[in-house]
């Protein structure tokens, strides 16, 4: 087994008793060829100690923010530069909890604050401790900020419970790295432009017409691309969500700006995906100072804003693969499938808001529509359903190709 030769990981071990299982996943790490340091917080070595990780990785065990000898050379620095991937397995409830508000009380979560290298988790708690609101909310606001997480398992826990909170198994793990790697930079090479978020349509200075949108789905399936190499440019409406790493954003606040950004890019990409609520409408005539409460009644005359997706998707020349999105509240599929034809789209991503649980929500699900063919991605995280979309964008986008040739 080399499947990882000489890549450069840090594996952090917090306080929880799946941390015997962390010797393991290091172990096969080093059988692969990675080169492996590890960082363990006060309360992981009280259930493993640095002699046996120092013996398994081959290497002196990290411990201490304070360490006079490592940080004459500023260590948690230099170890944080140094890594390509922050593995942290077990990671408690706690340390979870830590990350997600910025805290840098230990070496661990210091490294994990000072690196721009990519941070998995490997969650392990409590079945009770899991299922706490905060905690699957700490979880949350990681996963929109770009930190991957694997499991936790259900099963029978040290303390007797049965639950999810068990921590991946070491293969698991190792599989997931393994993969990250490999998928790393798979799509070095390919233009991505997507739009997300809403459009603000201006009455006056002070007021707009808008929408709900949040922009998360989109963020996420830029960040999904980011980290698979793809080169992506992000068309942003007003959200306040943080840019993804490695993703050039182009912040907007109108539909026209929108579309004339879209049209300028979409024919210097392969492919395009519109995710953004983009408004149907705007006011025919701006107000140029704020309109005053002088009636019971204000009429605003409203025209039709261009279509971004279907001018896109009608374009003759440098056409790129397009994908457009549904959000509807009745009828889904039916909407969906004439939108594809109507608008000329390669694939088209349905979702119901009928419930209106979609705008903002941390879950989602998908209809996938293209020519000749559908499939249905079950709700799950937004991040995880940008993983999985991104896979099949790629897939279609290469058949079309192989097709063209």
């Amino acid at each position: 087994m080399a499947n990882l030769p000489n890549k450069r990981i840090v594996v952090g071990i917090t306080g929880g008793i799946a941390a015997y299982k962390t010797i393991e996943f290091i172990r096969l790490l080093r059988k692969a060829g990675a080169e492996v340091r590890t960082v363990l917080t006060p309360a992981a070595a009280e259930f493993v100690t640095p002699l046996t990780l120092q013996a398994i990785s081959g290497h002196a065990v990290a411990q201490s923010l304070l360490d006079p000898q490592a940080e004459l050379a500023m260590g948690h620095i230099e170890l944080a530069k140094w890594a390509e991937l922050v593995v942290v397995a077990p990671a408690s409830a706690d340390f979870i909890a830590r990350l997600n508000v910025g805290m840098a009380n230990d070496l661990l979560s210091t490294l994990c604050l000072a690196t721009s290298a990519p941070i998995l988790l490997a969650p392990a708690m409590n079945q009770q401790m899991y299922r706490q609101v905060i905690t699957q909310q700490n979880i949350q606001s990681l996963q929109r900020r770009g930190i991957l997480f694997i499991g936790p398992n259900s099963g029978e826990q040290a303390c007797g419970d049965v639950g999810m909170g068990r921590m991946s198994e070491p293969q698991e793990i190792f599989a997931t790295v393994e993969q990250y790697f490999s998928r790393s930079s798979d799509l070095v090479g390919l233009d991505i432009v997507i739009t997300a978020g809403p459009t603000q349509e201006a009455i006056d200075p002070v007021r707009y017409i808008s929408n709900h949108s949040s922009g998360k789905m989109g963020f996420a399936i830029a960040r999904a691309f980011a980290q698979r190499g793809a080169n992506v440019t992000l068309i942003s409406g007003p959200v306040n969500l943080p840019t993804p790493s490695k993703v050039n954003r182009i912040n907007v606040l109108s539909a026209q700006q929108m579309w004339q950004i879209a049209l300028e890019s979409a024919v210097k990409n392969h492919i395009f995906i519109a995710c953004a609520a983009v408004a149907d409408y705007r006011v025919a005539d701006i107000a140029e100072q704020k309109i005053k409460k002088s009636t019971n009644e204000m009429q605003l005359t409203l025209v039709k804003n261009p279509d971004i997706v279907s001018d896109v998707g009608h374009l003759t020349e440098n056409r790129p693969f397009t994908v457009g999105f549904a959000a509807e509240t009745q009828q889904v599929e039916q909407y969906a499938q004439d939108k594809l034809l109507r608008k000329k789209l390669d694939m088209i991503c349905a979702n119901d808001v009928s419930n209106g649980q979609v705008f903002g929500a941390e879950q989602n699900a998908l209809k996938l529509f293209w020519q000749n063919g559908s499939e249905q991605l079950p709700e799950t995280s937004k991040q995880q359903l940008a993983q999985q979309l991104v896979n099949k964008i790629v897939e279609r986008y290469h058949a079309k190709e192989h097709e063209k040739n």
